[in-house]
């Protein structure tokens, strides 16, 4: 659905992508992974054929980006900051107008509203919608067309634990139904719940790439089992089969509480790669 080899791109003597690689299949949902000002949008806009780029080439629904036709855009939906929303109008008059831009008959404008949750919420004005319902109106936005690709550039930035899992039980529901997502996030507890795909991007080039569970595993050194004990204690024992008996022991004993293995979070690992954290400190 998208290929992309050794892309470059500069602002003025400014290097924001170097060497950037990456196919995405069909049906997949890739995600792009990095803290502010590490390329993500660019990127989107590159892809999109928004922006042009110095080297490499870029293919979108299986053409250069380059001779996208207005057609070849229809099957594209994105989702980007406070993009396609209009204040006072309601929920119902903002799909309006981009119903008649795609022409998309009006009776399929409640469905879509449905599909995120907005149906109580039609008549609302866009400027009395709360954070996590004007993100839900821009989900119905991208949906309306029924898009085969879709970006969604940070999409639950700034909503509470709640809302952000009812927007990934969306994204996730509409993945079923074939389409490709491209997501950006610097919240890796996303990236995992959501990604079959993830792209580390630090400063413009990607220092890894993989299934997060794998990501994670690949940089597993410690390799440690940690325990919780009815007692408090917490202990911590190698992962292998010397540890065995020590557990078995403790497990006849009936005294574990918890146990978990000791692989890292993609936050660790990028900080491991780059120094970094995803999401810097305010």
């Amino acid at each position: 659905m998208i290929q992309c080899k050794n892309v470059y791109k500069n602002f003025a003597d400014k290097t924001v992508l170097s060497g950037v690689n990456f196919d995405i299949p069909a049906g997949e949902i890739f995600g792009l992974l990095g803290p502010s000002g590490a390329g993500k949008t660019t990127l989107i806009k590159i892809l999109t054929g928004q922006l042009s780029f110095e080297a490499g080439s870029v293919k979108t629904l299986g053409k250069n980006v380059e001779i996208l036709t207005g057609e070849d855009k229809k099957n594209i939906g994105i989702m980007m900051d406070e993009f396609g929303v209009y204040e006072r109008f309601s929920c119902v008059e903002n799909l309006q107008i981009f119903a008649d831009i795609y022409g998309i008959p009006h009776s399929k404008i409640k469905e879509t509203l449905k599909m995120v949750g907005l149906q109580d919420a039609m008549r609302k004005p866009a400027m009395n919608l709360s954070k996590g319902m004007r993100t839900r109106l821009q989900l119905a936005r991208v949906f309306l067309h029924s898009p085969k690709l879709i970006f969604l550039d940070e999409p639950t930035s700034g909503l509470d634990p709640q809302t952000m899992k009812s927007i990934h039980k969306i994204i996730l529901e509409k993945k079923e139904t074939g389409v490709t997502i491209f997501l950006t996030t610097h919240n890796m507890e996303e990236a995992a719940a959501l990604c079959d795909t993830v792209a580390l991007l630090n400063e413009g080039v990607i220092v890894e790439m993989g299934a997060p569970q794998e990501i994670c595993r690949k940089y597993n050194h410690q390799k440690k089992i940690k325990l919780h004990l009815s007692s408090g204690e917490d202990l911590e024992l190698k992962h292998g089969k010397e540890s065995a008996t020590e557990i078995s022991r403790l497990f006849e004993a009936g005294i574990i509480e918890t146990i978990h293995s000791s692989e890292p979070n993609l936050e660790t690992v990028f900080l491991e790669l780059t120094g970094r954290k995803l999401q810097e400190d305010a």
